[in-house]
């Protein structure tokens, strides 16, 4: 059912996102693209989802932290799909340090991408998903949107924003074929959570696989990383006519983190 609907996802270039990219792509979603990294790999990802699922897939580099770019980014999404049916808000940064030494400029940062940018997207989105009568929005958030970590102050604020916006978003679109939500994962092996696992190893002296497994047994009762094609299952699911009266929630997929 979801064959010619549009999918616009941000952060995408790698990770989550590309995971959701591919998993909606599989299901004949063409896809805007948008993230960081080298253009010529970039475009090599590019033409290689839509060689491979027989969709058309593009690209905008739209930087996340201006408003200007973000509404040219929904805009575009449109103009080249005849409209935008479902928007994914993953685009994220991360940066850890006690409050009194955090770094003003990486809280701004923080807030701005993981937060403010998802604003944006949904303020532009939400009137094509209007004039369609159909419309799916996913907000990647956490489990820190749910529940908190130290030296985290920046992200699990703009986390716990963003699953506040899911809420605000699903009363305000309620009845009109519009649904939102939140996906909160639990730890997954993502180039963002790599720094962290690095710093947990040298803390403790041990490799990265076993850096990873302390943080896992600190956190994560099932002792696994979330993979991100399970995310992109879910993120299917949510797309999907039996998530229909799904709106407004926040999804733990976290091995049983926030159930402690």
């Amino acid at each position: 059912m979801l064959k010619g609907k549009s999918a616009l996802i941000t952060g995408s270039t790698s990770g989550i996102g590309l995971g959701i990219a591919r998993a909606l792509a599989g299901q004949g979603c063409n896809i805007m693209l948008n993230g960081l990294g080298d253009q010529l790999r970039i475009e090599c990802l590019r033409s290689d989802l839509e060689e491979e699922f027989g969709v058309n897939v593009r690209y905008h580099g739209a930087d996340m932290t201006r408003p200007v770019e973000i509404e040219n980014l929904v805009e575009v999404t449109s103009a080249a799909f005849g409209g935008v049916d479902i928007l994914v808000n993953n685009a994220g940064i991360q940066h850890t340090a006690k409050v009194e030494d955090f770094p003003q400029e990486r809280w701004a940062a923080i807030i701005a991408i993981n937060l403010s940018a998802s604003f944006y997207t949904i303020h532009h989105a939400v009137p094509h998903m209007r004039r369609a009568s159909w419309g799916r929005i996913i907000n990647i958030a956490s489990v820190h949107g749910l529940v908190a970590s130290a030296n985290k102050a920046a992200y699990v604020a703009a986390k716990h924003g963003l699953v506040g916006l899911t809420k605000v978003v699903a009363l305000e679109t309620a009845g009109s074929g519009i649904t939102s939500n939140a996906i909160c994962p639990g730890w997954t092996r993502t180039e963002l959570i790599e720094p962290q696992i690095a710093a947990r190893a040298r803390e403790l002296g041990v490799d990265i696989e076993a850096g990873g497994r302390s943080m896992l047994a600190e956190k994560q009762p099932s002792q696994q990383f979330v993979s991100i094609e399970q995310l992109g299952q879910l993120a299917l699911f949510l797309c999907s006519s039996g998530a229909d009266q799904i709106t407004g929630t926040a999804i733990p997929i976290d091995g049983g983190w926030t159930a402690q």
